[in-house]
């Protein structure tokens, strides 16, 4: 099953690719989108063509910092039906608690999971791939709109004390600390705000428990129309593989079930948890083997093997070759394409 994102998400495209010298609609035409993506912001579509879209589009804008730039001008009211449900939350604790149970009604592709210890909070965001072959410009964009909307809450003066992604740098940062703060690394394991704990009980000054309670009870029937069993285990999969945690049994109590119930429910939906294991195990390794430049221990750890040796078997069986060949067939493709000799 396609995850599907509705189409607030490409909320300022238009304004962005134009002044990038882009045609809109003919990048969204090109990706397979429809036209009414652009105008009609409930329009749900898959959130892989989404991301299809934002690499193309940095790529012919040269604009590394193209999905930021989108997240710059967005608005709590950008979330929809999201929005009504945390704009009244009492703490930031209670938004991303919201955040995490119900961000499917926003995006099925991303997973939100909240950490805290030693006095500091890691919210932890990620995108399932789905056959797309870079995620920058997305991952971009869902961390730029969490930090947009952390400060609308806090104030606009809050600034995160770290934000990370896991692929490289740009080459310039500008962007970046101008919509991010001056905290920004690269090359992490995760993708995500480090902040400090002691904001998560802060109160909201907005909040209003009447209407937080009125805009529950209106948007009940939207709620209850969860993602489905697959999505909801492919987000969890994504989320648990770098800690090692990645089991059915872990998965059934992040969603408070048990592990018969979550292998029902998946064989109810034609597949497995070991097949979504596999599959997003495969995507991940496309794009941590062939598009960066990790060691492949590190690759190893994140994708949830305990040691190199054994994630070295499992790509020559399920990758059709060994994990340092294909590195480095693409290195060597890059440098031909750079007209330097091997």
């Amino acid at each position: 099953m396609t995850a599907l994102v509705r189409s607030a998400a490409l909320t300022h495209f238009t304004e962005l690719a134009t002044a990038c010298g882009l045609d809109a609609r003919a990048l969204v035409a090109g990706v397979g989108l429809p036209p009414r993506c652009l105008v009609d912001a409930d329009l749900k579509v898959p959130a892989h063509l989404v991301g299809r879209l934002l690499e193309t589009a940095a790529a012919q804008a040269q604009e590394p910092a193209f999905g930021l730039r989108m997240a710059e001008s967005r608005r709590l009211s950008n979330l929809g039906p999201l929005a009504l449900l945390v704009r009244d939350e009492p703490t930031l604790r209670r938004v991303l608690e919201t955040m995490m149970h119900h961000i499917h009604v926003h995006n099925e592709a991303v997973a939100v999971q909240v950490d805290e210890q030693r006095g500091l909070v890691v919210v932890r965001t990620e995108l399932s791939n789905d056959g797309s072959s870079s995620l920058r410009q997305a991952t971009e964009l869902v961390v730029g709109v969490s930090c947009r909307l952390l400060q609308v809450l806090m104030g606009a003066s809050w600034q995160p004390r770290l934000v990370c992604f896991t692929h490289p740098a740009p080459r310039s940062l500008s962007v970046h600390h101008r919509v991010l703060g001056p905290a920004v690394e690269f090359g992490h394991e995760f993708n995500g705000i480090v902040c400090n704990a002691a904001d998560l009980d802060a109160p909201n000054p907005g909040a209003d428990p009447v209407m937080a309670r009125y805009s529950s009870k209106l948007l009940q029937p939207a709620l209850a129309r969860s993602a489905s069993m697959r999505l909801r285990v492919r987000r969890l999969i994504v989320l648990l593989l770098p800690r090692g945690l990645c089991r059915i049994e872990v998965a059934a109590q992040h969603m408070g079930m048990d592990r018969r119930s979550v292998h029902r429910k998946l064989a109810a939906e034609g597949t497995s948890f070991s097949a979504l294991l596999q599959a997003e195990r495969r995507e991940l390794a496309r794009r941590y083997v062939q598009g960066g430049d990790r060691p492949l221990a590190e690759v190893a750890a994140l994708l949830g093997f305990s040691a190199p040796s054994a994630f070295s078997r499992w790509h020559k069986a399920h990758m059709g070759g060994s994990a340092a060949s294909r590195r480095g067939v693409r290195a060597h493709r890059r440098a031909g394409s750079s007209g330097r000799g091997p």
